[in-house]
């Protein structure tokens, strides 16, 4: 049986009121633009800031990439359909966004791993942090994310799309996803659900244990400091981090390890909006609201700006 489809729908949130479609568009609008410019903020800040140029700065200034990328490759697509009423994409265009999307999400689950044993340097072995993780590990350690990602993503993508699609071409998500789009094969997909288990196992269990094992030894470690003052410093530059985890790997666990028993498509939306759309925004303002290096060093950018403006008008 081959495949005879050349374009999917993306029905998205077409099923709703008007009036409800237009509040949803300004919330995805404002959304998108707020993490935009707040992650693009954060990007320039670490870039400029000499006070920065630190590893876990260097990883937060990574994270933000990944933040921009990811809501970048679903939500311009929703907002041109919410517009021109065009629900259509084709089955090229549907598996390049397929696979950009979870190269950048395995990516992530990936980096977060790294960013707690950042912290795990840094908190259990100070005297050596500075040594393991210099530039070139940093480096290293942000492209090997990539290609984990990449070679996950291109394992899944080939997979879901090898499959026949015969029947309907209506996808019942605002983005091409391996959920939905299971949906609609024309094949029994219990061995594509499994590659997705063991992918989630490998591109997100792996590095959750590694946050658990580093988070662990933090906890460990922080009970051996005597001062207050220190055990709160600690704490603090952990608990953005760990805020994000629990964000991200939550949702996203949710909505890929229970493909047959979440039957429900607008609870997949609604978990897949919340990590495409509502992370990402959110993000910035865990990382800044709680770092008084961050907050100085975006209060000194943001009124540069103006003044760099000015200066170049003039």
């Amino acid at each position: 049986m081959q495949t005879n489809i050349t374009e999917f729908f993306l029905m998205g949130f077409s099923d709703l009121s008007p009036p409800l479609q237009g509040t949803i568009f300004t919330f995805f609008l404002c959304a998108y633009i707020f993490t935009l410019v707040s992650n693009g903020l954060i990007i320039l800040t670490i870039s400029l800031e000499s006070i920065l140029q630190k590893p876990m700065y260097f990883f937060l200034r990574n994270l933000s990439v990944h933040e921009l990328c990811f809501t970048t490759v679903t939500v311009p697509k929703l907002l041109q359909a919410f517009i021109s009423k065009d629900l259509s994409i084709s089955f090229l265009a549907c598996a390049i966004q397929m696979f950009i999307f979870f190269t950048i999400g395995v990516s992530e689950c990936v980096f977060l791993g790294f960013m707690a044993f950042d912290r795990y340097m840094a908190i259990c072995h100070p005297l050596r942090y500075t040594s393991v993780m210099n530039t070139k590990m940093c480096y290293q350690l942000s492209v090997g994310s990539w290609v984990i990602g990449s070679f996950v993503s291109l394992g899944q993508t080939s997979f879901v799309f090898s499959l026949p699609y015969c029947g309907s071409n209506r996808i019942a998500h605002f983005f091409c996803d391996i959920p939905p789009l299971l949906k609609l094969a024309c094949t029994n997909t219990f061995i594509n659900e499994l590659s997705v288990f063991i992918a989630c196992m490998c591109g997100a269990g792996v590095p959750f244990l590694l946050i658990l094992c580093s988070y662990v030894n933090i906890m460990i470690s922080i009970r051996l400091i005597h001062s207050s003052e220190g055990r709160h410093k600690a704490l603090s530059t952990c608990s953005a981090h760990l805020a994000s985890v629990i964000l991200f790997y939550g949702t996203a666990m949710l909505t890929y390890l229970h493909i047959d028993t979440y039957g429900s498509d607008k609870i997949d939306r609604f978990l897949s909006l919340f990590y495409c759309i509502v992370i990402p925004a959110i993000n910035p303002l865990i990382y800044s609201l709680r770092n008084n290096e961050m907050k100085t060093a975006l209060r000194k950018v943001i009124f540069k700006i103006p003044n760099t403006i000015n200066g170049i008008s003039y």
